[in-house]
């Protein structure tokens, strides 16, 4: 009997832009459905930013009814603003699937980068190459929706282990 796809929604936060990328995945295959991003207006206040960037999610999430979603972990800049900024961004791209009732897994960079490259400090450009081949039909126009591909498919990969985890600390 064939386990059915699980359709896995990958999230890349960003204040300006947030990439988005759904794949299914069924065993150690994998497929595109599709991929964007969700732009926030920077000559709005930040409160109507997160409002755009939330809704735009959830039109994601009610568009291609994912089962799971995956968020790239926030990474510290050298800019205290900076960072405070991309982190509210990344509560939204939270809060959006959890609302759907969404299972939410947590990935840092650099394991989505050696998942898919191999590498943990792999470039944009290697990363973008990487999910055309493991994705051949996507069509990531931007390195947001690429990097929101790449966590999908890191979740994929590892969702088998998370659950097995989960399972042993009951």
């Amino acid at each position: 009997m064939s386990t059915p796809p699980i359709r896995i929604l990958g999230i890349d936060p960003g204040l300006r832009n947030t990439g988005w990328g759904v794949i299914e995945s069924r065993g150690s295959r994998l497929s595109f459905v599709a991929c964007g991003r969700v732009k926030s207006d920077g000559a709005l206040d930040m409160g109507n930013r997160l409002r755009q960037l939330h809704e735009g999610l959830m039109q994601v999430i009610a568009d291609f009814r994912p089962d799971e979603a995956a968020v790239e972990e926030t990474f510290v800049n050298r800019d205290p603003q900076s960072t405070l900024k991309l982190g509210q961004a990344r509560g939204v791209a939270l809060m959006a699937p959890a609302l759907a009732g969404l299972v939410i897994a947590e990935y840092a960079a650099n394991l989505v980068k050696k998942t898919v490259v191999g590498a943990g400090h792999a470039e944009k450009a290697q990363i973008q190459m990487m999910v055309r081949v493991l994705l051949p039909t996507s069509q990531a126009a931007s390195a947001d929706a690429a990097d929101a591909l790449a966590v999908a498919i890191c979740h994929a990969q590892h969702r088998g282990a998370r659950a097995l985890k989960a399972a042993a600390a009951l």
